[in-house]
Parts: structure tokens; sequence; C-alpha cells
């Protein structure tokens, strides 16, 4: 029986996280995409606690497409990481390909600064 594709992604999902986790010098960069927002979360596993947080939602953040509003949130949340006091993550792809707005939102976070 094939798989639906949530429950791939799921299955994804779960083998990625068995790896990656996130700590207070190397917190981890979780990206969510739905089918018209984008959102980003910088995550301290250890303690359980969201160190910053970035979305298409956001105000400051205004696109004519998603893959602008995907560099947009990856430039938003490097600048949050940067100052929470933060320069290395853990990406976090959640299960999704690394292609199209992920891959947009992973390069912007580069090139604004944040080294994964």
């Amino acid at each position: 029986m094939a798989l639906s594709k949530l429950e791939r992604r799921q299955r994804i999902k779960h083998r990625i996280r068995k790896i990656v986790t996130g700590t207070a010098e190397k917190p981890r960069l979780s990206v969510f995409r739905s089918n018209k927002e984008i959102y980003a979360q910088l995550i301290n596993d250890v303690a359980g606690v969201t160190i910053a947080s970035a979305s298409s939602k956001d105000k400051d953040v205004t696109s004519s497409s998603k893959a602008e509003a995907a560099a947009a949130v990856g430039k938003a949340i490097a600048e949050k990481a940067s100052k929470a006091g933060v320069e290395t993550v853990a990406f976090d792809r959640n299960g999704y390909l690394y292609h199209g707005r992920v891959k947009v939102l992973a390069e912007a976070a580069r090139e604004a600064g944040l080294k994964f």
C-alpha cells in the first residue's frame, strides 16, 4: 500500500529528528511549510524553548510570491538569531525536500549570516 504525502513526510521527519537536535549553542532551525505560508523557528530542544521565530504572516514580511516570502522569512530569522546571540544552527527541513521554498529560505538565512 502506498503512503499518503503526509505519512511519507512524517516518516522522513522522524528519521531526521533522531539525528538533529538543538542545544543552547546550536539550536535547531525548524521549517514548516503550508500551502499559503512558511514558518521558521529556532528551538533549543534540551530546554524545550523556542528562541526566535519568523513567518510569512509577520507584518514586516511583504512579498508578491511564495518564494519571495520564504526568502524574507530566512532573512528575518537570521536577524533574530544574531540578536539572540546565535551564529550556528542545525537545519531541520521537517520532512520536506530541500527544494523550492525550503531551499530559498535556507539560502536566504545563510546569506544573512547564519551558519549551517
